[in-house]
């Protein structure tokens, strides 16, 4: 199963437009098999975070992104689920990134 089946499969999906834009940022990441769905999803998500900081001002239009990139981070935890193990040092790693996104 591929991330893009993985999302099509939630009981909740998002609303159209989100849906779209996930799936635009996912780009080759979505063909990826949804055993690596948690890093997939916080590399598209730490990716989407550099692009939206490296833009000379983020109004009203970055709202989509802020909301996809909450998205993938929330898809992120909800697939390292399976594996309870794992979340601790998934939660670390990720705040590390996304933190050192917003230091740079």
């Amino acid at each position: 199963m591929t991330l893009r089946a993985w999302l099509r499969d939630r009981r909740s999906p998002p609303p159209a437009r989100l849906a779209a834009r996930i799936d635009e940022v996912l780009g080759p990441w979505g063909d990826a098999e949804a055993s690596h769905a948690p890093d997939a999803f916080i590399d598209a998500a730490e990716a989407l975070l550099r692009d939206l900081l490296a833009r000379p001002s983020a109004g009203r239009d970055a709202a989509l992104d802020l909301l996809t990139a909450d998205a993938l981070v929330t898809y992120a935890f909800e697939a390292a689920a399976q594996d309870p193990s794992t979340l601790e040092g998934r939660a670390t790693d990720a705040m590390r990134r996304l933190a050192a996104a917003a230091d740079e």
